[in-house]
Parts: C-alpha cells; sequence; structure tokens
C-alpha cells in the first residue's frame, strides 16, 4: 500500500467495480460520494456498504444541493422517463443528466487529492452502455486532467493528479464480469433513478434497464430487488 487514491463512488455498479479495481491496483482507497438532492439518495447507502465490503481506508461524503438550479429529472420536480426501448446511442441528451454533475464531482475530488496526497482519481464514467451523458466521454476525462494540471498546485509542481477512468470503453456486461472476478457484490449496489419509498428499483428508468440487459448479457444473476 502507500499509493493514495480518491474514488468517486455513487453505490452504483460502475463505480463498485472501478473501487475494486483501484483495490487490485494496490491502492489505499479514499470514497468520495455526494448528498445532491438527488431523488435516489438511497445509493449512498449502498455506496458505503460498498466501500465496506472492498476495504478503503474512509468514505466520505460531501452535502451540495444541487436542487437548487435544478434542470434535470434527478434534481427537479420532472418525472423520469420509463420503458424506453433500450436504445442509448448520445444522440438525444436524457433529462436524467445532472448539469455540469461530473464537472462538480472531480472538482471536489481534486481538491481532496490534493489535501491527502493522492496521486490518482478513479471515476466510473462509461462510454459504451451509457444514457447519453456527455461528462462520460473519454475526451470530456482529457479535457478535465489538462485543466487540471494547469489550476492547482499540484499541477504547477509537476505532481498532476492522474485520471482513471478504468471502464470508460467497457460493455456494462464486461464491467460486470470483470467486478465478479475481482470480488464485487452486486447485491449491494443501487442503480435506479426513481427506486420506491423502500428502496426497490423500478425496473423501467434507463439505468435500471441498462442494468438489467448487462447482468443479461454477461450470463450473471441479477441481484437486484425491483418493485
Amino acid at each position: 500500500m502507500g499509493k493514495k487514491a480518491v474514488v468517486l463512488l455513487s453505490g452504483g455498479l460502475d463505480s463498485a467495480t472501478v473501487l475494486a479495481i483501484s483495490r487490485e491496483e494496490g491502492f489505499e482507497n479514499h470514497c468520495l460520494s455526494f448528498s445532491y438532492g438527488q431523488r435516489h439518495s438511497v445509493e449512498l447507502v449502498s455506496a458505503a456498504k460498498v466501500a465496506a465490503s472492498l476495504g478503503a481506508v474512509e468514505h466520505r461524503v460531501v452535502d451540495i444541493d444541487l436542487r437548487a438550479f435544478g434542470g434535470s429529472a434527478l434534481t427537479a420536480d420532472i418525472d423520469v422517463p420509463k420503458n424506453n426501448d433500450g436504445t442509448f446511442d448520445g444522440s438525444n441528451i436524457p433529462v436524467t443528466y445532472v448539469p455540469a454533475r461530473n464537472i462538480i464531482f472531480l472538482s471536489f475530488a481534486l481538491g481532496m487529492a490534493e489535501v491527502i496526497g493522492a496521486g490518482d482519481v478513479f471515476i466510473g464514467a462509461n462510454a459504451v452502455d451509457y444514457s447519453g451523458y456527455p461528462d462520460c466521454r473519454p475526451e470530456f476525462i482529457d479535457a478535465f486532467a489538462k485543466m487540471a494540471a494547469v489550476g492547482t498546485k499540484a499541477g504547477v509542481e509537476g505532481r498532476a493528479v492522474r485520471f482513471n477512468a478504468p471502464i470508460i470503453s467497457l460493455s456494462k456486461a464486461d464491467i460486470i464480469r470483470r467486478g465478479v472476478r475481482l470480488g464485487v457484490d452486486y447485491s449491494l449496489t443501487h442503480s435506479c433513478y426513481d427506486p420506491d419509498s423502500e428502496g426497490l428499483s423500478c425496473g423501467g428508468c434507463d439505468s435500471c434497464l441498462l442494468r438489467k440487459k448487462g447482468f443479461l448479457d454477461a450470463g450473471v444473476p441479477d441481484p437486484t430487488r425491483y418493485v
């Protein structure tokens, strides 16, 4: 150990897999989650369980209320779309996109990395099986890394923080297969955008559909508790 990493952990299957990858690579993992006014705040319970199960050194939850701006079905009084036809080609950015969310999250992770002396940040961005979010693409990660290198003390001193998106080019099925090999307990994770009052997944939102398809394609039983 000794290498420190900040891992953005939502509680979903992508970020859980990324945490397992970071652990496999020998990092001392400091997990960072956000209570940002999301309607699916039950994901924070999952994030805590995932962090503990995968041996994170710490798990911090930061409060930032993005409901102040809204603009998303996850942070405003806008219905979450259900029962999409299963096509997520990125041609239309869905209403579940939260404006500038990954820019905000990565900025916090960058600040935390500088303070604790971490040289790496891990994020579960994915550009293959995703819902069309512009901040989940490789060009976004690359652009943010360039900005961070010129806008931080660490970067100016030649110790620029590295931004790792190890599943960005994997299909959801391949992500699940890799996580299974690394011992991820996917029953602890939560993906649904519109869970019921007991935290059960709706089964019809984009995130649920992608999750269902991922387990089916991977040939792995889906442990999700659906309504």
